[in-house]
């Protein structure tokens, strides 16, 4: 059974760390929890699971019936709202068919985004602030907020409508096959989080990846209406760049500045502050290490089309991502269409 977490954290706020420091410690922290654990294997796991996992029957109900709640919304919305709207602004044929999309998603991430900032810095939760205090007070099957539990229940019900919707409702993509798997790891460790009570953190991680969603978004609505009509809107035009260009900045700040240096930190060295023996401590670890891979390869796909944007290779935002009847029935592209292949970035997240 893992220790109880501290009864309190120190005086004040930690410094956050340098990307040395979190290395160092992180790495130290890792090895002395590696040859402290005498028994670590698939018996520990299962013990680890029997002893420390809380997710009761009622609460998975609950979250299938939200994701046919989000997906019976999202159908409503895209008849009476979405396409009505791209008709009335006579957006162009490809862009009509998948402005829908992309509105629903802007709103979704939008509002669960707000929500927590709002949890965040809105209420007495220090998470942000003081990374390390995810952990205090943590004990093995604790009651979870309600509030922090109504962000878990609207994130992994969405993400569970997203599996269908990737496969029935959006658009196919050439990324659309690692867009799916994304889905199910991200519903994987939105409910293992939620079940060891990891919930703190789990907002936290929400919060610094959220963000470039409500971007990315943005941009692409942007790009869709600037040639409403069939003339060009500088309006749109000029929002779809500035949205770009927020979204690689913000892309780095939040995701491969604050995320390793917040969350990282926390889970890798502080976690075992406060809880020496803290359940699967390697498993998820590994996953948000992966997840910082994850948002370190996609930012150098970002760099790069920014490159090309700067350089002229790109003259305007596209989002090429799609597959059309020509390249559908052409197994090859034109040396054109490949530096476009990667105009907007699929978002990948906890």
């Amino acid at each position: 059974m893992a220790a109880a977490g501290t009864a309190a954290g120190p005086a004040g706020p930690e410094p956050m760390p340098s990307y040395a420091q979190l290395v160092q410690r992180g790495w130290g922290s890792a090895l002395a929890a590696a040859r402290g654990c005498a028994d670590c294997g698939w018996g520990l796991a299962r013990r680890g699971l029997a002893e420390h996992a809380h997710l009761a029957p009622p609460e998975l109900l609950l979250l299938a019936l939200g994701a046919l709640g989000w997906t019976a919304l999202r159908s409503a919305a895209t008849a009476r709202l979405f396409r009505p709207l791209a008709k009335r602004c006579r957006l162009q044929p490809r862009d009509a068919a998948k402005m829908p999309e992309s509105a629903w998603k802007f709103l979704f991430y939008l509002g669960a985004w707000s929500y927590s900032a709002y949890l965040l810095f809105g209420t007495d939760y220090p998470f942000f602030h003081d990374p390390p205090s995810v952990f205090y007070d943590w004990t093995s099957g604790m009651a979870v907020p309600r509030d922090i539990a109504a962000a878990y229940l609207l994130q992994g019900s969405f993400y569970g409508h997203s599996i269908y919707a990737t496969l029935y409702m959006d658009a196919w993509r050439k990324d659309s096959v690692v867009m799916l798997v994304h889905h199910v790891v991200t519903l994987v460790l939105i409910v293992s989080s939620y079940a060891f009570r990891y919930h703190n953190v789990g907002i936290l991680v929400l919060f610094l990846h959220d963000i470039s969603d409500v971007q990315l978004e943005f941009t692409k609505l942007n790009v869709y209406f600037k040639s409403r009509g069939g003339s060009h809107h500088r309006l749109h035009a000029l929002a779809s760049d500035l949205g770009c260009l927020s979204f690689c900045l913000s892309w780095f700040w939040f995701r491969l500045y604050w995320f390793p240096l917040k969350v990282l930190y926390a889970t890798c060295h502080c976690s075992l502050r406060s809880v020496p023996d803290i359940p699967f401590y390697f498993f998820f670890n590994a996953l948000l290490l992966l997840l910082t891979l994850m948002n370190l390869y996609w930012f150098l796909y970002i760099v790069a089309f920014a490159a090309k944007v700067l350089t002229g290779q790109v003259r305007e935002l596209k989002d090429v991502r799609e597959y059309d009847a020509a390249e559908a029935q052409s197994p090859k592209a034109s040396k054109a269409e490949k530096p476009l292949r990667n105009g907007l970035v699929r978002d990948k997240r906890f």
